[in-house]
């Protein structure tokens, strides 16, 4: 049985890669690590969105954000050190992966950590909008 999306419709064309992407997303949506998105437009008229990723225990060397094929992963893995005794282990050492999909022309400015929050910088510099008139030919 074939499954029915709004990606599907007639004048929808070439959407079917995004629809491939927010499946994905769907399937890796765990609530850890909590997140922000902030929202602001900057003096030129770009629009940047500040992704804040909770990463208390993190360091810089156990974070890694890539970005490929349009989305941008952050993942945190931590090195479970032997060398340490607990009487109680209520701090999880847990490795994981957050995804977030960029719309096209979406750029990764940079990424910082500080006092226990990741900041990723994505930009959506401004652009023209283009009208283009297209001949019709007779054959």
């Amino acid at each position: 049985m074939s499954r029915i999306s709004v990606f599907s419709a007639p004048f929808l064309l070439g959407f079917d890669a995004l629809e491939e992407r927010a499946d994905r997303l769907a399937k890796t949506s765990d609530g850890y690590p909590p997140y922000n998105i902030e929202r602001r437009v900057t003096g030129d008229g770009a629009e940047q969105f500040l992704v804040s990723v909770a990463v208390a225990g993190f360091g810089a060397s156990d974070l890694e954000v890539t970005v490929e094929d349009n989305q941008m992963l952050v993942r945190g893995r931590q090195k479970d050190g032997t060398e340490r005794e607990y009487l109680h282990r209520g701090i999880a050492m847990r490795q994981f992966q957050r995804c977030f999909l960029l719309a096209e022309g979406m750029l990764v400015k940079d990424a910082t950590l500080s006092h226990g929050m990741l900041v990723v910088t994505v930009e959506r510099p401004p652009t023209e909008k283009i009208a283009r008139r297209i001949e019709i030919r007779s054959v």
